[in-house]
């Protein structure tokens, strides 16, 4: 069930939605929370009921280590570490099973010679996204930061539906508070605001991640069965993709947020305008935030930071970079695209070095920052060849086409202007327009999100600012009535896969 579906939008939602209000209006806060847990394992176990048994297991499993981290803390450290220790085992042992096994015996099978057969392993929803939010859980708890001993709080926590398959991955401390509520009242202004980020959201993902989609995947297919690309051909698929994987994740994470809000709950911001990003440092402070933060908080940071020197620095942030891209997928060309972008973080954090200790004024000049936009973005193009491609070959294929000349009389489809145009309105559309939480900035859209640090637009774009209004209701129905007309042919996230 995707949240650009009409079973989702039409008939799980509203009862859903209404379930939890009846509830919560007569007073049953439990029972409100109780349904909210019950609806969100049916949405998961949609796509597959045998997996309802993996994620209850996980819950109970991580909520008695929690539960024991947080009772016998101060009773003994190897207890607690202990506990912490099992609580991890078990975690990253089930994802490696799931996500890992066949990516294993590949590698066994091409380094010995092997013909050992692949397991037959269906990737469970969301297990990269629960497990690494139970393991930040249990982290906090054998920290002291974080205890948790009302169980239906706890599952909620886990499996709340909005953020359940693609992230946000959220912390502990953000969403408690949110689900001790002694009354869940229903509130026009949550249904409002919930709605226009949701419609903002789906209209991303059904009208120009979609469409690009068109654009991207008939380049990269014919670059994985090795059919001739041409140099132009080739850059415009790239660009689609590039396009295609922000609409579709900022769509995503849209959704997730309004849907979130319709219930009265705050979810964390997970995307933030990242190709108006000027260096790689700040492309990961925009780029799936809340991995960005578990990654620092949870790897980066106890490995040592930046606190032991400038080559254990650069050492911390491949090592984190290495894993952040193995945990998107189990392949090499994921791997080397979180190389990548760690030799970007270790240049960027080089250069803020030297600019700073050699007081070069220029750096900051908004001309230059342009430049250093311009080198960014044109580095995460080039990396998102290796996170779409389906292995080194077709990468290859495409790297080469893309920078040298060729134009082969064969073609995946005819080049028209209109690609280029639309791909220019694209990034006109990402580097100047503001995004959904700064065009609903009076009406805080996300639990951290900072109206003082938020971009502000152009004074003759102010106007691009949500409120209750006939006009805005209008032009939010209007897109709402666009998007589900036009979902004919329903698309998962990309995100999904991962």
């Amino acid at each position: 069930m995707l949240f650009n579906s009409y079973i989702f939008i039409f008939v799980f939602l509203p009862i859903t939605l209404a379930g939890f209000y009846a509830l919560g209006s007569w007073g049953k806060t439990r029972l409100a929370i109780g349904w909210l847990f019950f609806a969100s394992i049916f949405y998961y176990g949609w796509w597959n009921p045998v997996y309802v048994a993996l994620i209850l297991v996980s819950i109970v499993f991580n909520y008695h280590i929690g539960y024991g981290l947080g009772r016998y803390r101060g009773r003994g450290k190897r207890r607690s570490q202990a506990w912490l220790v099992t609580g991890l085992c078990f975690n990253l042992g089930l994802l490696a099973y799931y996500k890992y096994t066949n990516f294993f015996i590949g590698n066994v099978n091409s380094l010995f010679g092997s013909h050992l057969p692949n397991a037959h392993i269906i990737l469970p929803l969301g297990i990269s996204f629960f497990t690494f939010q139970e393991i930040a859980y249990l982290v906090d708890a054998y920290e002291g930061k974080a205890r948790e001993y009302n169980f239906l709080n706890y599952c909620l926590f886990v499996s709340f539906f909005p953020q359940l398959i693609a992230g946000p991955i959220v912390h502990h401390q953000e969403m408690m508070p949110q689900f001790r509520k002694e009354k869940y009242l229903f509130s026009h202004s949550h249904l409002a605001v919930g709605i226009t980020i949701f419609s903002l959201g789906l209209f991303k993902k059904v009208m120009l991640a979609d469409n690009l989609a068109l654009y991207a995947t008939p380049v990269f297919d014919a670059a994985r069965s090795g059919a001739p690309l041409g140099t132009l051909m080739s850059w415009v698929g790239v660009l689609s993709y590039t396009f295609q994987i922000y609409f579709d994740f900022s769509g995503y994470s849209d959704m997730a947020i309004g849907l979130g809000r319709m219930f009265g709950i705050k979810l964390p911001l997970n995307f933030n305008s990242p190709y108006k990003a000027a260096g790689a440092i700040d492309f990961w402070r925009r780029w799936h935030m809340t991995l960005s933060r578990l990654l620092r908080d949870y790897l980066y940071i106890p490995l040592g930071g930046n606190r032991r020197g400038s080559f254990r620095r650069y050492l911390n942030v491949m090592v984190v970079m290495l894993l952040g891209g193995l945990w998107h997928g189990a392949n090499w060309t994921f791997v080397l695209w979180g190389a990548c972008h760690g030799v970007f973080l270790m240049i960027n954090q080089a250069w803020r070095k030297a600019a700073q200790t050699f007081r070069w004024e220029w750096a900051g000049r908004a001309f230059w920052r342009w430049i250093s936009w311009g080198v960014t973005f044109l580095s995460v193009v080039l990396a998102w060849v290796l996170f779409r491609a389906e292995g080194f070959p077709a990468a290859s294929r495409l790297y080469r086409a893309m920078f040298l000349w060729s134009a082969p009389a064969a073609a995946p489809y005819a080049l028209k202007i209109d690609h280029g145009m639309a791909l220019l309105v694209c990034l006109l559309f990402v580097r100047l327009l503001p995004n959904t939480q700064e065009f609903m900035r009076r009406y805080q859209p996300a639990v951290d999100f900072k109206e003082e640090e938020a971009f502000t637009p152009p004074r003759f774009l102010r106007w691009l600012q949500w409120r209750p209004a006939r006009i805005w209701a209008v032009v939010l129905g209007t897109l709402f009535l666009i998007s589900v007309f036009n979902m004919i042919k329903v698309t998962e996230f990309l995100y999904f896969q991962f």
